[in-house]
């Protein structure tokens, strides 16, 4: 994604729960080039493959350990993420419960969901009230980053 006026950019309000409300406009003044690490999926788990691109996002969004992912299905339509929109990720190696995170499914498979710790394992929540949720084991995964900001062309745009 080249750098355009022509682009929305979401960016995740501090200490609220991701979801249609804690989103706001970020105006796209400086830019940044930040990697394009691949595809991730917001729907059944898929096997990681990465790529070496990059996007320009606006230089608010991003931190120390910063990358994007783009988004493949419609499980986190609740949270304002839809197919096809570009996710800025801030590495992290843990969530905290109903936090919408990037997740390594036994080494192989790559998701996006709310991760949620519960008595007998990990609860992956999709944000969309027509699919399943996916139970996992504590050691079945791997929380690879947080989602912090959304870039979408304005076709796109919700």
């Amino acid at each position: 994604m080249s750098p355009s006026a022509e682009s929305l950019y979401l960016h995740r309000l501090p200490n609220l729960p991701l979801n249609a409300d804690a989103w706001e406009a970020v105006p796209a003044e400086t830019m940044v080039e930040i990697p394009l690490l691949g595809v991730v999926s917001a729907g059944l788990p898929m096997e990681a493959c990465r790529e070496d691109e990059s996007v320009v996002v606006p230089s608010s969004m991003v931190r120390r350990n910063t990358y994007a992912l783009r988004v493949r299905g419609d499980s986190m339509i609740d949270c304002n993420i839809f197919d096809g929109d570009i996710i800025i990720i801030e590495r992290f190696e843990s969530a905290e419960n109903g936090e919408t995170a990037v997740v390594l499914i036994n080494n192989q498979e790559v998701t996006l969901k709310k991760l949620y710790i519960e008595k007998n394992g990990v609860r992956l929540q999709p944000a969309n009230q027509s699919m399943p949720p996916i139970y996992l084991k504590n050691g079945d995964i791997q929380v690879l980053g947080l989602v912090m900001g959304v870039a979408r062309r304005p076709a796109q745009a919700a």
